[in-house]
């Protein structure tokens, strides 16, 4: 009988111990203990962690850190992370626009959040281990920083 190869393998996609949602929950720093996404006053979601971290996402930050396809191929353009905002031609005349808020959201199982967002996108869904991951405070923000790797020193 041949083997099984599973379509991960078949495309060339390793994702190794990665969990998915549909294996076992992630540990307590990836498991919210309370979300509050504060739409009517704009000021963007509050989520505190099982761990006790607490993380404040701005709209315009989660919109900029929108995980789905075709955002992240955008970002990547660009040379940009998930949260920082796209550039600014610099010819274009300013133009007003309207902050960027959700027009609805919704729970994705016990794993993620997805938004509909003011502009009309709404193909993110935002897995709690992503928020984590993306978390815009100072101390998230330096432990990324920390652990990407620089091209300075490098021999050529």
């Amino acid at each position: 009988m041949p083997r099984r190869v599973r379509y991960t393998e078949l495309m060339g996609h390793s994702f190794g111990d990665q969990q998915t949602p549909l294996q076992s929950a992630p540990g307590p720093a990836f498991q919210p203990k309370s979300v509050k996404v504060n739409a009517t006053a704009g000021t963007g979601m509050d989520i505190e962690w099982k761990d006790g971290h607490q993380s404040h996402y701005s709209f315009q930050y989660l919109r900029d850190a929108c995980p789905c396809a075709l955002c992240d191929e955008a970002r990547s353009k660009n040379g940009r992370h998930p949260g920082d905002p796209e550039p600014k031609d610099p010819m274009a005349l300013p133009m007003f626009k309207p902050a960027m808020k959700p027009t609805e959201t919704a729970g994705v199982g016990r794993y993620a959040i997805r938004f509909t967002w003011n502009d009309g996108h709404e193909a993110g869904i935002y897995s709690w281990e992503f928020l984590r991951e993306y978390c815009p405070c100072a101390e998230c923000r330096a432990r990324r920083e920390a652990d990407t790797p620089t091209t300075t020193g490098v021999v050529q």
